[in-house]
């Protein structure tokens, strides 16, 4: 059995400054690192069995949250580009209402290939090849369990590489969580099938201000 524990990163500065995320690189707030402390918890209980390798998007606000998952479970955290957020080009550190009023309506036979006519900004093929080549090679680590922190939308592109969607299909594809939430996914390998065991999980966050 092959598990994955996915999270995506909890709050961020350019969260509350309402900003255009994307590559802007932005620390977690301190709301976040309490939300991070207690996502932490979490994947502790979810590992107690295992002993997991831990991944990351090098993105601060992804890496500052694996590096409390770390100290939780003493490892060291891998960073790699491949993990990041699809890039939004001139938009990112923008103000969110800049983009909202210059992004172009996504075309009638999909998203795949769309920039919204935003300058420097990744497709969704484009994307969806970068993480999938990560995801590929995350799977060669031997470790049984695997603990990935990664960003929002980039949860949809590892769960459709989970899943065996083809790059093709991904213009019309969403799975939406929330910020600091648990994607739990399992493979059996006697079975060779791959389950969405829990989608977006933040029961963990509960009463947290």
């Amino acid at each position: 059995m092959k598990t994955l524990y996915v999270v995506t990163h909890p709050q961020s500065v350019h969260h509350v400054e309402g900003r255009v995320g994307g590559w802007y690189d932005t620390a977690l707030t301190d709301l976040g690192r309490r939300q991070a402390e207690a996502i932490a918890a979490r994947i502790t209980e979810l590992c107690a069995e295992d002993t997991p390798a831990l991944v990351s998007s090098d993105l601060l606000r992804c890496s500052e949250t694996a590096e409390i998952i770390g100290r939780h479970l003493s490892l060291t955290p891998r960073l790699t580009p491949g993990l990041r957020e699809m890039s939004y080009g001139v938009a990112e550190g923008k103000p969110q209402a800049w983009l909202d009023t210059r992004r172009l309506p996504v075309p009638d036979d999909g998203g795949l290939d769309d920039t919204g006519g935003i300058e420097g900004a990744e497709t969704r093929r484009q994307t969806g090849t970068r993480i999938y080549g990560a995801m590929d090679a995350l799977m060669a680590d031997p470790a049984d369990t695997l603990v990935i922190v990664t960003h929002g939308f980039a949860l949809t592109f590892v769960i459709a590489w989970w899943i065996g969607m083809p790059i093709d299909c991904l213009g019309r594809v969403g799975f939406p969580v929330p910020s600091g939430s648990i994607t739990h996914l399992a493979e059996n390998t006697q079975w060779k099938s791959r389950s969405v065991i829990q989608l977006g999980e933040k029961a963990h966050l509960a009463g947290i201000a």
